[in-house]
């Protein structure tokens, strides 16, 4: 989760979320969290916001960080706040959720495989339906721009 999301979230400002992790940085190593690429961060823009020339302080000097799950869990150590506390609870659960979802459909992959390997060739054609089925459908991307049609 990136620094901006988590600060609103715990109802600070992001300043102040990463001023509090720069005092306690030996409490998050590289697999905690990270500090994003330049083009890591051009990625996530989006190409439709333009932005205002007037105003100090509309948009990020510094690069973004990015915290794992270990990551957020050291946060509410670190902010000690009744607020973050309670986020940090909901952020893990969602965390558990997830993996649960995940281990899920690995699960679900490896019977497809055992039984692929259990029964002959005739059966490929309902296998290969059934990996199809299980693959998430690509979004169709929408053509933007002027249309004579």
């Amino acid at each position: 989760m990136l620094d901006a999301d988590l600060a609103a979230l715990y109802g600070v400002e992001t300043r102040a979320l990463v001023q509090a992790v720069k005092r306690n940085l030996d409490r998050f190593p590289e697999d905690f969290m990270f500090q994003l690429m330049a083009d890591e961060v051009a990625g996530l823009r989006s190409q439709t916001v333009i932005l205002e020339k007037a105003g100090r302080g509309q948009h990020r000097k510094y690069l973004p960080y990015a915290f794992t799950e270990q990551g957020v869990a050291m946060l509410s150590s670190v902010l000690r706040s009744e607020r973050a506390v309670r986020v940090n609870i909901e952020i893990m659960r969602a965390f558990v959720r997830l993996r649960e979802i995940l281990s899920s459909h690995a699960d679900l992959a490896r019977k497809l495989a055992a039984l692929e390997r259990k029964y002959d060739r005739r059966f490929r054609a309902v296998f290969d339906a059934i990996r199809a089925l299980m693959t998430p459908p690509a979004s169709p991307k929408a053509k933007i721009g002027f249309r004579t049609e």
